[in-house]
């Protein structure tokens, strides 16, 4: 007589919902750290009011982007100038310059708003270093100049100061581009600064911090 094997227990119900349970917490747990990773990384590459660097449509490269902008100019980038000379020594053919010669010292850039005029030498250096410079004309009111320190303030790889005799409003400068507007609310000066800010300058990574704030001579 050939005796029966002996029937396995059916798995309970409750162990179905613990494994269950315990697999939607992984998955809770791997989004989790992606999220925080990419909060992360978007914080550590200087997200700002005006948009990330090469912000915009991800498939447009950031020249195209600027291209796209009504009114910029662009300088023929790569052809510029990166040689440091003496302040004094350095002269340009924009005004406000977009690169070429300039001081050995930058101006910071990390969100510094300047209420004097900067020596083009030094700002041009900032350029080089990825920065968007605004420049004003001085005789801006008060609440004008406000709302592009707004747009400045904070925001790293961008500076701002009047700018003597400009012939526009508001002029912007990378590394190479241009663009005046004759109003602080022109929505191209936004466009400008996300698709430029890092993105333009010829030394990507180079730091905002460790030049000077000094507007006058240096000793």
């Amino acid at each position: 007589m050939v005796e029966n094997a002996p029937r396995k227990s059916p798995v309970p119900v409750w162990a179905y919902v613990v494994g269950a349970l315990v697999l939607l917490l992984c998955l809770c747990g791997v989004a989790g750290v992606i999220g925080f990773v990419a909060l992360r990384d978007k914080a550590e590459h200087g997200a700002s009011a005006t948009g990330t660097p090469g912000g915009g449509d991800p498939a447009v490269p950031w020249q195209e982007q600027l291209a796209g902008i009504s009114g910029v100019q662009a300088y023929t980038p790569g052809a510029l100038s990166r040689k440091h000379v003496a302040e004094d020594a350095a002269t340009y053919p924009q005004s406000p310059p977009v690169g070429g010669d300039h001081a050995d010292v930058w101006q910071n850039c990390q969100g510094t708003v300047y209420s004097a005029p900067l020596p083009n030498a030094r700002a041009v250096h900032s350029l080089e270093h990825g920065a968007v410079w605004i420049a004003y004309r001085p005789d801006l009111d008060a609440a004008q100049v406000k709302k592009l320190s707004d747009r400045v303030a904070g925001h790293d790889y961008m500076l701002m100061s009047p700018y003597p005799g400009l012939d526009a409003a508001v002029s912007v400068q990378a590394w190479g581009y241009q663009l005046k507007v004759d109003s602080v609310d022109d929505p191209r000066i936004d466009a400008f600064v996300t698709a430029a800010r890092i993105n333009a300058g010829p030394e990507p990574g180079a730091p905002c911090a460790g030049g000077t704030t000094e507007t006058g001579p240096l000793k």
